[in-house]
């Protein structure tokens, strides 16, 4: 079975301008930087957002030209090559079913662009709650939530290159896969895309599939242990594994259980969180998964520009771990993260608890660091010098008057 160490859970706390806490949301990373779109307040939004990892700084983007999306909830969204591509999600009515709901950021030029693909070809659908994977130069959508049709099995691909569409598996493949599913997970490493779970109709799926896009073909993978039933969690892909994170298996009962899947020795494992570390109960999040240990790069290419060599260089302080009084051995020195103290706090039971009050890498120093000439430089790439991390943004339980929650976790191996 594949082993996990501990990980470490932390809010992060959010200082202004800041989106509004929400749900059913979607979110992408491109190098220091996680994009952060629509979802559900009390309404569905349409505002579009950039957090800076490095200064813990959010930045509102413009989402009102003609190009943008619409307000979205239960969307997708990649990032490939300098560009952030989002699909579905829209309010349904006559409208949605007369477009494509694709939309695309240009990163670099920050603006909405018009997509070019081939006229009159045939596209999917307005859904929501399917998934979308990026392998090579195409991105993978499967199933969601398609109005009047109810669970979707509709698998497609889109050329990133050509921006043209085409649906994937005959009626008898289709038939030899996950089937109909929305509220479900998905992740790619290598030539694969990895789903679990999600809603079949009205009920709730375990099942863990594997599509070989090299083959062409779906394969069942079966496993003696692993997450329950689960719909509105995540997954990301992590080393040699993937990660699921929250979701439940109602509708009022969020979990807050990581699970590890090793591609290796094909086997789960549930990673436990160190003492005083408190994850979060979360459904219908989104996740983004930041460092050199989540960054593929026959997934996600950089853009032109973040090829070239950082001039940031050795001016980068490493990261050190001040949290305990002697080195966690479980912890590589070359990329701890920078802990803040942890402080007692008196509890009902009058046991003293360790809690962590804050985690989060040495932004300062590094902020410090990297504005000295290089700020706006667009060919600086800081995505390289920062410790592996997750981050869960979002999701409920939500306090809607609040800003948007955002928590890290940081993954041990033993």
């Amino acid at each position: 079975m594949s082993q996990s160490g501990p990980c470490l859970w932390t809010q992060l706390p959010q200082s202004s301008p800041n989106p509004c806490e929400r749900f059913k949301l979607a979110c992408c990373s491109q190098q220091q930087y996680v994009y952060v779109l629509g979802g559900r307040h009390t309404t569905c939004q349409r505002d579009f957002w950039r957090y800076n990892v490095v200064c813990n700084e959010w930045s509102e983007l413009n989402c009102t030209s003609e190009a943008a999306p619409e307000a979205l909830e239960e969307h997708s969204m990649v990032a490939h090559e300098g560009f952030v591509i989002v699909f579905g999600g829209m309010l349904d009515g006559a409208y949605s079913r007369l477009r494509c709901p694709l939309w695309v950021f240009d990163i670099l030029k920050q603006k909405w662009v018009h997509c070019r693909g081939k006229s009159h070809q045939d596209t999917p659908s307005n859904r929501k709650g399917h998934s979308a994977v990026v392998i090579g130069s195409s991105m993978f959508v499967y199933g969601g939530f398609v109005d009047l049709k109810g669970s979707s099995q509709e698998f497609w691909s889109l050329n990133l290159d050509s921006m043209v569409w085409s649906p994937l598996a005959s009626s008898h493949q289709a038939s030899l896969g996950p089937g109909p599913r929305h509220s479900h997970s998905s992740a790619a490493f290598h030539s694969c895309m990895y789903l679990y779970g999600g809603l079949k109709g009205l009920r709730e799926q375990r099942d863990f599939w594997m599509w070989n896009s090299s083959s062409s073909t779906w394969s069942s993978l079966k496993t003696k242990s692993g997450p329950s039933k689960l719909i509105g969690h995540t997954a990301v892909a992590y080393k040699d594994s993937m990660l699921v994170f929250g979701g439940c298996e109602s509708q009022h009962s969020p979990q807050n259980c990581l699970w590890r899947y090793n591609f290796t020795s094909q086997s789960w494992s549930q990673v436990s969180a160190l003492p005083g570390s408190r994850p979060p109960h979360k459904i219908h999040h989104c996740c983004a998964g930041l460092g050199p240990s989540y960054h593929r790069p026959d997934l996600d290419k950089s853009t032109p520009d973040s090829r070239q060599p950082s001039p940031v260089g050795d001016k980068i302080r490493r990261f050190k771990n001040k949290c305990f009084p002697a080195p966690l051995g479980f912890l590589d020195p070359e990329n701890a993260i920078e802990l803040e103290l942890l402080t007692p706090e008196k509890r009902g039971d009058s046991r003293e608890e360790w809690e962590v009050d804050c985690l989060t890498f040495e932004n300062k120093a590094l902020r410090r660091s990297w504005s000295l000439e290089e700020e706006h430089d667009a060919h600086v790439d800081i995505s390289q010098h920062l410790p592996d991390m997750l981050l869960v943004f979002g999701g409920r339980p939500c306090t809607l008057h609040n800003p948007i929650s955002v928590w890290q976790m940081t993954l041990t191996d033993s």
